[in-house]
């Protein structure tokens, strides 16, 4: 039987999604703030320019989680996500004079049905720089969406996100 090698993208329906990609053989090609920056601002303009609206983000040096919500024709994640690679990845290797190198490995997507399935996953991309020893405080950490978070939701909110367990969740992310 031939297998796929890389995830299957199955986006059919509007809704919520949650994104993970990783870099190639783990290297932590973001690595500076300078990089970290450009890649958050790329983040940004690629979701907005496809009708994705952002709810989290976790940029680290070798892998990224997003959530955010389809536009009405949700089959543009993969050509979202590809472009968001192509760019990121064609500026790095400028940058380090190494054109043609491969940057990223692949990406997973969910769809997020059911409302604790957010509610543990808004927690878990919020607090994934802890997660990765990346300080002790993801409201500090300037590529998180944790510090927004905290500033923007109710407090009713905050503490709900903050006391589901994400322990248990199924994300790839053995970075």
């Amino acid at each position: 039987m031939n297998w796929p090698h890389a995830p299957l993208h199955l986006v059919f329906e509007k809704g919520i999604y949650m994104v993970t990609a990783g870099t190639y053989h783990k290297v932590p090609y973001w690595n500076t703030p300078e990089r970290l920056d450009f890649f958050q601002q790329s983040l940004f303009q690629t979701a907005e320019e496809f009708g994705w609206k952002l709810q989290a983000w976790a940029i680290l040096s070798k892998h990224y989680h997003f959530m955010a919500q389809s536009p009405e024709n949700s089959n543009n994640l993969k050509r979202f996500v590809g472009k968001l690679h192509m760019t990121t990845a064609k500026q790095l290797n400028e940058w380090d004079k190494q054109p043609g190198r491969k940057v990223w490995f692949q990406f997973w997507d969910t769809q997020i049905t059911f409302e604790k399935s957010y509610l543990a996953r808004l927690n878990y991309v919020h607090f994934n720089p802890v997660k990765h020893n990346i300080g002790g405080n993801a409201e500090e950490y300037k590529w998180c969406s944790a510090g927004w978070f905290m500033q923007n939701a109710s407090s009713a909110l905050v503490k709900t996100v903050q006391g589901f367990k994400a322990n248990r969740l199924n994300v790839p992310d053995d970075f």
